[in-house]
């Protein structure tokens, strides 16, 4: 008599895997936030100093992220993805483009101002491109508020508008760099940088 076919169990994979990815998402969120607020009081904040705020092992940490600079690089993304966050309540789509941007700057200025010691701490880890690509959603809505004033007729046409981007994010971060060497004080920063920009960016068609 012919032996019936055995069936085949086929895998249906780890069932235990959503859990462990969940778990790690947890606590990879658990050492950005730590690593934060480390960098805030410690710019040369070592690794061992951020597994121990964020409550977890040298392992568990360097698991997640094997390099300083990797913890670096997702403190900085983190803290641009809140800074994109804020801007996008400040309604930069709304009222004239010059207003609007005027909002942009200061708030923008407030943002950095929060998160100037990752520039510091950064500094020679990060590179200066990867930095500026982190920051690609932010300067995105810069050109979006930029053209609209092209349109307006309040901002300048005739120099290319990636050119005017990196103006608006090169004077940001060297004004980062003044205030945190005190050439500047802190508190006149926004009305500077609104001026400076300002004067920049406007349509040599149209009056001060």
């Amino acid at each position: 008599m012919p032996t019936p076919p055995q069936k085949v169990r086929r895998s249906t994979g780890d069932r235990n895997e959503p859990r462990r990815r969940a778990d790690a998402e947890r606590s990879i969120a658990t050492i950005v936030a730590a690593a934060l607020d480390c960098f805030v009081h410690d710019r040369n904040a070592s690794m061992t100093a951020v597994a121990g705020a964020a409550g977890v092992s040298r392992v568990t940490l360097y698991a997640h992220f094997p390099s300083r600079e990797a913890l670096l690089d997702a403190v900085l993304a983190h803290s641009v993805e809140q800074a994109d966050a804020v801007l996008q309540g400040q309604h930069l789509d709304e009222g004239p483009a010059d207003e609007a941007f005027s909002r942009l700057v200061r708030s923008s200025w407030r943002i950095l101002e929060r998160h100037a010691f990752l520039l510091s701490a950064s500094e020679g880890v990060i590179t200066p491109a990867r930095r500026r690509k982190h920051h690609e959603k932010v300067l995105g809505r810069v050109e979006r508020i930029l053209t609209r004033g092209q349109q307006e007729g309040v901002f300048r046409s005739d120099l290319p508008m990636g050119w005017l981007v990196t103006t608006f994010y090169s004077l940001l971060h060297a004004a980062a760099a003044e205030a945190d060497s005190r050439h500047l004080k802190a508190k006149s920063v926004p009305d500077i940088l609104d001026r400076t920009l300002s004067a920049i960016l406007r349509s040599p068609d149209t009056s001060p």
